[in-house]
């Protein structure tokens, strides 16, 4: 039982040491992106009533959640997604306010995803929402955004698909679908490109050549700008048409932030966010098969909490991105800075005295006391272990042992050169 207890439930991991470093300091880069672009932070309960991820809103099944009880007998769950809690703030904090708005936050998700999947069932998003603007360019400087955190990450190579939720919605209600069943399966179809399952859905259906066509040829329309030049050939339908305008328009504004080169386009790419309406987007790059960013317009989800307000948000995967630019060789590891103070009981006063100075200095220091027997090579192990940049050792009030762990040497020097 006790070996049990070390070991974390299925989907979730401890991250320490370096790793940890590393991942609070790319938050931190990104966070800083963030406020850049004039976003301010909020943050959000990690359990809420289950309403405000209810299935109606558009979030997650309820099976995918963690679901508890508080002492009233209410239904809470662990936030699958931190866009809803978004929402509901903006409703309760700012009804009144009819100008843009932008938020940003850091914060981790919980989905009770099925374990072969392989996947975290908690992770850490990065995010902003920019709020009452529901404009063209408001969706183009989310996008940009997006492209600038993965850069600042340290990415190089990585590619932003773009497609409109409403391009689909628009097909669906020309063809008269009627079951909210067969919309979810052809979806998820759709998504994964599974040309033989759509293929049974869409014959089965009674609608015209053309819109047959357009279903079928769905999870092939991907790729470059003149991917929304042929699917503008496909349909008449004016909404359909009225949406691929749309990111042709959004990929001239993309062009002056000199980004185009990192966009496509997907019409077929629909989210399990239902509450998305416009324009989505993912972020993918090598080293990881899932997205390391995602994002997208909901013009209603505000509106269901009480006020009727166009939005649009994006979210950095953060594992999945330190995932990728593990692979990729490009993390930065963290510099060895700390400094290790070793002293014995009888210069415990020297050794404080020194530790405050440095402190002062902004150095990263630590203050141990030595133990008995202590060799130098343990020493050097212990510090190579810890990420040390350097061990002063303190055996006297005027004299320091300063320990290079690179190279093993050790060489004298007075203590008053260090507290000048």
């Amino acid at each position: 039982m006790k070996d049990k207890l070390l070991h974390t439930p299925e989907g979730v991991r401890d991250i320490y040491n370096q790793e940890c470093e590393i991942k609070l300091k790319l938050q931190n880069n990104l966070h800083q992106v963030l406020k850049h672009f004039g976003f301010r932070d909020i943050q959000t309960p990690s359990f809420e009533f289950f309403d405000i991820f209810s299935q109606e809103r558009g979030t997650v099944a309820s099976k995918d959640m963690y679901k508890f009880f508080d002492r009233e007998g209410n239904t809470l769950v662990l936030r699958p997604d931190i866009t809803p809690s978004i929402a509901r703030c903006i409703a309760k904090y700012f009804k009144e306010e009819n100008m843009p708005i932008r938020l940003c936050y850091m914060g981790n998700t919980y989905i009770n995803n099925v374990g072969y999947q392989g996947k975290l069932k908690e992770a850490t998003q990065l995010g902003a929402e920019l709020i009452n603007d529901d404009s063209i360019d408001a969706d183009a400087e989310m996008l940009a955004l997006t492209i600038e955190c993965l850069l600042q990450s340290g990415l190089k190579e990585f590619q932003l698909e773009i497609g409109n939720a409403d391009f689909f919605r628009a097909l669906i209600e020309e063809a008269g679908f009627e079951e909210e069943d067969d919309v979810t399966n052809l979806r998820i179809l759709i998504e994964n490109k599974n040309m033989f399952g759509v293929e049974e859905i869409i014959m089965a259906k009674d609608m015209s050549p053309e819109q047959k066509e357009i279903f079928l040829k769905l999870p092939e329309l991907f790729g470059t700008l003149d991917i929304l030049k042929y699917a503008k050939e496909l349909t008449k339908n004016e909404r359909a048409v009225h949406a691929i305008e749309r990111l042709e328009k959004l990929y001239e504004i993309l062009t002056l932030y000199g980004f185009e080169k990192y966009v496509s386009f997907d019409l077929g790419m629909l989210s399990k966010y239902n509450y998305y309406t416009g324009i989505i987007f993912k972020a993918y790059t090598y080293g990881t098969g899932d997205a390391i960013a995602t994002g997208g317009r909901y013009d209603n989800l505000v509106g269901q909490f009480g006020k009727t307000a166009p939005a649009i948000g994006l979210a950095i995967v953060t594992d999945q991105l330190m995932l990728a630019l593990s692979r990729q060789k490009l993390l930065q590891e963290p510099e060895a800075q700390d400094t290790l103070i070793l002293y014995t009981k009888d210069y415990r006063k020297q050794a404080i005295a020194l530790a405050g100075h440095f402190r002062k200095d902004g150095i990263n220091t630590l203050l141990q006391l030595s133990y008995d027997n202590l060799q130098l090579q343990e020493l050097i192990d212990y510090g190579k272990r810890m990420n040390f940049g350097g061990i002063l050792q303190l055996n006297s009030d005027t004299e320091i042992k300063v320990i290079d762990i690179t190279t093993g040497d050790m060489k004298s020097a007075q203590l008053k050169e260090f507290l000048t």
